[in-house]
């Protein structure tokens, strides 16, 4: 019996040396883990090419779909890791109800949230824009202004026009609550007819958006993220340390 209990013994004592071998094994091909950016940790969102509503587009086009992106910034929202978003902006517009939905998001989304037209931010690509706690724009990026219009048939009657009387007063509430520009010089932009040949609207290229009051800064890419950071608030330890002098 007590020969049994021996061997049981000198087996435990060998699963656990293996096991130990194992952990040990197992924390050599781990790579260390990622040392945290000390300013805070900021999550990249992409909206670029057309954005995409409840028809799908061409497979030959380039979309941003608005159900994909949803989900992204709820998970920000949610996700305490997430110190603050940074909204790059390469849009041709597309469907104003999508656009106005991830607008709507990225405005309430509760943390710190810096945007950065890039290319272009047309069309639906205005609100997207102003929608973050602050916003820059590229010195040769573009901004068509343009009033809300549909492609296709549609019924002519009176509660047509209504109805685009409301889509583009939802869209000009949403631009001046959150840009410096005025409901007047909007709806003047919109309806320019000198700019464009074909179109009603304005085309805004870099400072010309900052001037109108509609972007905040004109800059880049380290611009936007440095912004971001201060908008954070987390100190580095270079700065706690010179604090404490």
């Amino acid at each position: 019996m007590n020969e049994i209990y021996k061997v049981k013994a000198e087996d435990q004592e060998q699963e656990q040396n293996d096991e130990s071998q194992v952990q040990q094994s197992d924390v050599e091909i781990m790579p260390p883990p990622r040392t945290p950016n000390p300013r805070g940790v900021i999550q990249f969102l992409t909206i670029i090419g057309q954005i995409e509503g409840h028809v799908l587009l061409p497979p030959t086009s380039k979309a941003t779909k608005y159900e994909h992106v949803i989900p992204q910034l709820v998970a920000c929202a949610e996700s305490p890791e997430v110190d603050g978003v940074l909204v790059l902006l390469n849009t041709m517009g597309g469907d104003v109800e999508a656009g106005l939905a991830l607008a709507e998001l990225i405005a309430h989304l509760g943390k710190p949230s810096v945007s950065l037209v890039i290319g272009g931010g047309h069309s639906i690509g205005v609100p997207l824009a102003v929608s973050a706690n602050y916003s820059f724009i590229a010195p040769s990026a573009t901004m068509t202004i343009h009033p809300v219009r549909m492609n296709g048939t549609i019924v002519g009657a009176p509660q047509t026009y209504e109805y685009f009387n409301k889509t583009q007063d939802r869209v000009e509430d949403f631009v001046t609550t959150h840009s410096r520009v005025t409901r007047k010089r909007l709806a003047k932009l919109m309806m320019d007819t000198r700019t464009m040949a074909q179109d009603v609207g304005t085309i805004l290229i870099g400072e010309e958006a900052v001037k109108e009051g509609i972007i905040d800064a004109v800059g880049g890419l380290h611009d936007a993220m440095e912004k971001l950071y201060e908008m954070i608030g987390k100190d580095t330890p270079e700065v706690k340390k010179n604090d404490g002098k």
